[in-house]
C-alpha cells in the first residue's frame, strides 16, 4: 500500500468522525425562560387536550331504567357512533367546500393589499393600512350579527338587493357566511404578509430595477415567491379556522332556518354537549382534532415537496 493510498484512508476516517458536541450553557437560564411557557402549555393545552381523549373514552351507564348514571370505560364505542353519524360528515364536507372557495379568495385580496400597501406608487399608506386592518378588530360575533341584519330582508337597509336575492336561503347561506370571515381576516393575513415584505431587503428591489423590471413584474417575480413562507402560514391558519367555524353560523341560527344545529362540525360538537352528551361530543372533539391536523400537515408536506421553505 502506498503512502498516498495511506494518507487517504486517513483523511476520509477523519472525515467520518462526527465532531464532538459542545455541552449545552446556561440550562439553568434556558429553563427558566422556557418554564412559563410550559407550565401553561401544559395547564391550558395539554392537560385539557389528555381531558378530551379520556372522556371521548367514557359510556353513561345507568342501573335500571332511571338508576342513577355511572360513567365507566367503554373504549372506542363512542368513536363508532362518530363515524356512524351521517350529519357530522355531511357537515365537514360543507366546510371543506366552503375552505376551497373562501380561503384563496380572502388570501388573493390579503396578498393584494399588503402588495399594493408595499407599492411606492400608493398614497395615504397609513389610512389603508388602518381601514384594511379595522375589521378584524370587530369581535366576530358582532362582525356576524351586523352582516346578519345587513343580510336579513325586513332589516338591511339594502332592500332592494336581499328583497331579491334571499342571502339567508339554503343555497346561499353559507356562501353569506364566507363573507363574513373574509371581511373580517382579510386585514389580519394581510398584516401578516406586509410584514414579510418589509423584510425584503431593498438591494433586491434595486437590482431588479436595473435589470428592467416594473412595478408589476417585481411583484410577480420578486416578492411573491420571497413572501411566499408567510403565505403557507396564512394558509395553514385558514385551514384550521375553517375546519373550527362556529361563531358565525351560531349567530346565523337567528336570521336563517336553513342553519342547523349540525351545519358545521363544531357547531354538531356544540349542539352534541349541549344534550348533554359530553362523551359524544370529546369523540367529535378528538376526531375533528386529528382531521385538521392531517389536513395542515399534508398542506405543509406539499408546500415542501414544491420547494417552499
Amino acid at each position: 500500500m502506498t503512502t498516498t493510498e495511506i494518507s487517504t484512508r486517513a483523511g476520509a476516517a477523519r472525515a467520518t468522525i462526527r465532531p464532538r458536541r459542545r455541552p449545552l450553557a446556561h440550562k439553568k437560564a434556558i429553563a427558566f425562560f422556557v418554564l412559563p411557557f410550559g407550565v401553561l402549555f401544559a395547564l391550558f393545552y395539554a392537560l385539557p387536550v389528555g381531558y378530551a381523549v379520556w372522556q371521548s373514552l367514557l359510556v353513561v351507564q345507568r342501573v335500571g331504567t332511571f338508576g342513577p348514571a355511572h360513567d365507566v370505560f367503554g373504549g372506542l364505542s363512542q368513536y363508532s357512533q362518530v363515524f356512524a353519524n351521517g350529519p357530522f360528515w355531511t357537515s365537514v364536507e360543507r366546510v371543506l367546500l366552503f375552505g376551497v372557495v373562501q380561503v384563496p379568495i380572502m388570501l388573493g385580496l390579503a396578498l393584494l393589499f399588503a402588495l399594493l400597501l408595499d407599492s411606492p406608487l400608493l398614497r395615504g399608506k397609513k389610512f389603508f393600512r388602518l381601514a384594511f386592518f379595522v375589521p378584524y378588530a370587530v369581535p366576530g360575533v358582532v362582525a356576524a350579527i351586523m352582516w346578519g341584519f345587513l343580510y336579513s330582508p325586513a332589516l338591511s337597509p339594502f332592500k332592494a338587493v336581499t328583497g331579491r336575492v334571499d342571502l339567508l336561503s339554503a343555497d346561499l347561506v353559507l356562501w353569506a357566511m364566507a363573507n363574513v370571515v373574509t371581511w373580517v381576516y382579510v386585514g389580519y393575513n394581510m398584516l401578516i404578509i406586509y410584514s414579510s415584505l418589509l423584510a425584503i431587503p431593498t438591494e433586491v428591489y434595486e437590482a431588479a430595477r436595473l435589470d428592467g423590471a416594473g412595478q408589476v413584474r417585481i411583484a410577480w417575480s420578486v416578492k411573491i415567491p420571497l413572501v411566499m413562507p408567510a403565505i403557507v402560514l396564512t394558509t395553514v391558519f385558514s385551514i384550521i379556522g375553517t375546519l373550527q367555524l362556529l361563531a358565525e353560523p351560531q349567530v346565523f341560527r337567528s336570521f336563517s332556518s336553513a342553519v342547523t344545529s349540525t351545519f358545521t362540525p363544531n357547531l354538531t360538537v356544540y349542539s352534541t354537549s349541549s344534550v348533554p352528551d359530553f362523551h359524544l361530543a370529546a369523540a367529535f372533539s378528538v376526531v375533528l382534532a386529528l382531521a385538521t391536523f392531517v389536513l395542515s400537515f399534508a398542506f405543509l408536506k406539499f408546500t415542501q415537496r414544491k420547494g417552499v421553505q
